[in-house]
Parts: C-alpha cells; structure tokens; sequence
C-alpha cells in the first residue's frame, strides 16, 4: 500500500502535478482530447463548454496589434499568438512551446492566434468559443461591407476608443517611430483618397492578383490595405495607429531608400509609392490600369526646343536654328502629379534687417502648364526650351511645389507663401482648345495639403485633411489631431496639394 503511494507521488511529480487541482484539470483536458476532439477537431456538441474561466483577465488596454507579428523570444513568424493578458508575441502553443512555457511560467491564460484569429486557453489548450472576444478580432482584422463603405463620407460621428477618448475614422494620428513622420503625411493623405481608400479598404479588390513567385512588391499592396482599414476602423481600442509595418514593407520594397530612421523627402517618396503600388498592382506603363492611375493620372503635350550654345556667335545660332536638330518637337505624354516652380526667393533683407517672405498666387505659378510660357532646362552639355499643356484632368490633381532646389555644396528651401483659394480653382484655360469641349468637369477642391516646416534636410511635416463627413479641415502631425480653420491652411509653406474635381454641381465644402 506504501509502495503504491510513493509511485503515485512518483509519477505526479513527473508529469507536473502538484496538487489535486492540478490532477482534475488534466482530467478534464484528456476528457476533452478524447471525447471532445475528433482529428484535431471540436465536435458541435463541444462546442458548447468551451467557455473559458479566464476571460476576465483579458487586458485590451495593453493589446497592440499594429506591430509585426515576430514571437518576442524566438523573432519567428511562423505559427504566432498574442498573450491576450500582457499583449506580447509568442511562437506555437505545443508543450515546450514559448506560449505554452509563458502561461505555465506567468499564469497567463488567453491566447489568440494571429493568423486564424482562433482563441486558446494555455496550458490546457483547448479552443475558447465565445461572442465578447469578437472586438479583439475585428481590431485586428478590420472588415468592411459594400454598404459601410459607401457610408463612410456621410458620417460625422464620432467612435470612441477603448480608453475612454473619441476620433473620427479616417482623422487619425500616425505614430512617428524616429523620422518617418514624411512617409506619415503621405499616407494619411492617400488615405483620405475616397476611390484609393474604398478600392484598399475592402481586400477582394486586389487578394487575387496574381504575381511572380518570390515577388515582395505585392507586400506594399497588402500593408497599404491593412493600414487603410486601421485608419478607418470604427472600433479601434485607441484613437492612433502605428504605422510599422506598412514602412518595414517600404524600407523592404525601396531596398531602403526610404527609412524610419531617417528623415526623407515628401515628394520623392509620393513619386516612388505611387508608381510602386501601380506596379505591384499588376499596372503597366501604357496599357495595363489600375486604381492608382484611375485616380490620379493626367496627360499633357511636351514641347522641346534645342537651343545653340550661348557662347556661339550670333550668325552661326541662327545657321543652326534652322537645322531639324533645332526645331520644336512634340510628345504626349503621362503625369501622376503636376511640379509647380516658384519664382526666386529674395536675397536681401529689407530696412529692418528683416527678410521678406515672398507671396505668389497659385495662377501665377500654373502659369506653366498653358501651352505658351516657355521654361529654360540646363543639362551638362546642352540647354533645352520647353512648354506644357494639359490635355487630360484626373480625377484627383496632385500638385507639387518644388522648394528645394540641390546644388553642389548644400539644399535650399525657398520660403515662398503660395496663395490659393481652398475651392473652385478653374483648369479649363491650361487645356488644349480641342480637348476644352470634350471636358465638362474641370473645377477642382483641396480635400489634402501638406507643409514642410523648418530646415530642408531636419524639418517636420504635417498635413491638412478636409473630413468629407463633416465638411470641417483637420490638421495632423504625428500623434497629434486638432481642427483648424479654411483661412490658416494658405499661410503654411505648402509642400503637396491633392485637389478634387467637382463632378456635376456638388455642393461646397463648409468654410471656404
């Protein structure tokens, strides 16, 4: 009798148990592998009991789904789960898993698998089926119907977040990491993109297009569409999102020429994004469309004149003028966004040792586009003449205003104030008189402006967003969200515009 006792302690003290709670929860796990599980399955009649006694320790204020899903001890990305208690990363949930070990070792009993979205009790690990964890899921993985989407410009409700505060979807912060507060302003600008935001928010548009194999420009596509639905997430625990995964893909896919460490340029990384999700989107340069070039592509006429060298007699310019390798050529070509020149910022100061800050109205500077001012373009070897006219308004115009210029020492930023009206800015004059008839719409609205402020390589960006809902301006930078009034947006050194064409008689937005 003894002897059968010290080898039942024996074996309790080998496979882990300790007291008999220990010895009636085994008990129960085996009876639920046995008879509750067929083939690694629940039967239906399970079902039913799998409600856990632990779900009150579930802590959705620490849980954090914006960060790649890396098991925080092995930096593994295969077969991930989130302690639903501390919010860490783990890897399997097997006996000598890091899950299994972190809920034996912290008493840490929920855990939810990041890519089935399936609930598990740990160490007993068995499946929780319950209707109140559906808000964790749908943090993670936002959804959208037809209908939501279509609704999304006519709200002006505020959500609120877990922590008590309230947003708008849509008019949310962006974490900066260290300095990718460039690639933030970018992003929230695209986001409040109404066709570009509605094509990615809802991911049958785009989950079949199909690529090469070892293709990791497909991944661009796939963050852009989870960060959009984050943004626009009605039920986010807070009111921000971390951008982190979205720009590992851009460090990835731009074999870092674009960094979270280190503070880029707005347009450049507009320019490579643009073109890089048309790309990944199955978009070619001619034929092949896609949403990006639905939105956002125009078409102009480009024409270039040879001009001699300036330092050649005058008789011999005009010998040459006369050559076909000086006459004026024409080429239609694409744009994803208009580059705007100003004029040269002063040099001096005025009599009160004070440097004037120039001002130039936005007609002043489109100037540029109506087929008759010419612009002079230096190479190394030979000077060009060259004129632009519009011969196709996009639906969404994106200006660029180009205030850095590169020489070889340093980069100089021209301070210039460009004045422009938040609505009704007319194109029709910049287009070609044939095309004039066949474009009925060409009056725009800004709907995104955003502001370079400081020095050319260590100033910070914000941006102006206009929230179709409530018809109010917004500014963000960063964390930050505040409203702000029509009149202070044209005082900003604005960087990038996207402006709106006004289809039929839409009405005007509030405030302008």
């Amino acid at each position: 009798m003894y002897e059968r006792h010290q080898r039942g302690n024996a074996n309790r003290m080998e496979t882990g148990i300790r007291s008999k709670a220990d010895a009636h929860r085994l008990c129960v796990s085996a009876h639920a592998q046995k008879g509750g599980m067929r083939y690694g399955r629940f039967d239906p009649e399970d079902r039913r009991s799998r409600h856990c006694p632990y779900l009150d320790t579930i802590n959705r204020s620490v849980l954090d789904f914006d960060f790649e899903k890396l098991c925080s001890i092995s930096l593994s990305h295969i077969n991930v789960y989130a302690c639903l208690v501390c919010g860490k990363y783990f890897q399997g949930r097997g006996l000598k898993s890091h899950a299994y070990i972190h809920s034996v070792q912290f008493s840490h009993h929920v855990f939810l698998n990041l890519h089935t979205l399936k609930f598990y009790c740990l160490p007993d690990n068995y499946e929780i089926i319950d209707s109140s964890l559906e808000d964790i899921t749908y943090v993670l993985k936002p959804t959208f119907t037809k209908q939501q989407i279509a609704n999304l410009d006519k709200q002006a409700k505020l959500s609120r977040a877990y922590d008590g505060t309230t947003y708008l979807p849509g008019i949310v912060g962006l974490n900066n990491i260290k300095a990718n507060d460039y690639a933030n302003a970018v992003l929230q600008a695209l986001s409040n993109v109404p066709p570009l935001r509605n094509y990615f928010l809802e991911e049958d548009n785009y989950k079949s297009i199909q690529r090469p194999p070892g293709d990791i420009m497909f991944l661009l596509v796939q963050r852009f569409g989870e960060l959009m639905r984050k943004l626009w997430n009605p039920r986010n625990f807070k009111a921000h999102v971390s951008p982190h995964e979205m720009l590992q893909a851009v460090v990835l896919c731009s074999k870092k020429n674009f960094q979270i460490t280190k503070q880029g340029d707005g347009v450049d990384f507009l320019s490579w994004f643009l073109n890089a999700l048309h790309a990944a989107l199955g978009g070619t340069k001619r034929k092949k469309k896609t949403i990006v070039t639905d939105v956002f592509q125009g078409s102009m006429r480009i024409f270039t004149k040879k001009l001699p060298h300036p330092d050649l007699p005058a008789e011999e310019k005009e010998q040459l003028l006369l050559n076909t390798e000086y006459q004026e050529t024409m080429v239609e070509s694409t744009f994803m966004y208009l580059t705007l020149d100003l004029p040269t910022a002063p040099l001096y100061k005025d009599e009160k040792e004070q440097l004037i800050i120039p001002q130039v109205p936005l007609f002043n500077i489109l100037a540029k586009f109506n087929g008759i001012t010419e612009k002079e373009y230096k190479t190394y070897k030979e000077n060009f003449l060259k004129r632009f006219q519009l011969t196709r308004l996009p639906p969404y115009l994106i200006f660029c205003i180009k205030r850095f210029t590169k020489n070889n020492f340093f980069v100089e930023k021209n301070p210039t104030i460009v004045n422009f009206p938040i609505t009704n800015v007319d194109l029709r004059e910049y287009l070609s008189e044939e095309v004039q008839a066949t474009h009925i719409h060409t009056t725009y609205d800004l709907i995104a402006n955003i502001v370079h402020d400081g020095k050319p390589s260590e100033g910070s960006y914000r941006i102006h967003v206009l929230h179709h809902g409530t018809g109010k301006w917004y500014e963000l930078q960063d964390l930050q969200v505040t409203d702000i009034l029509p009149q202070m947006i044209t005082l900003s050194e604005a960087y990038i515009q996207i402006w709106k064409r006004r289809e039929d008689e839409e009405t005007i937005q509030q405030g302008a």
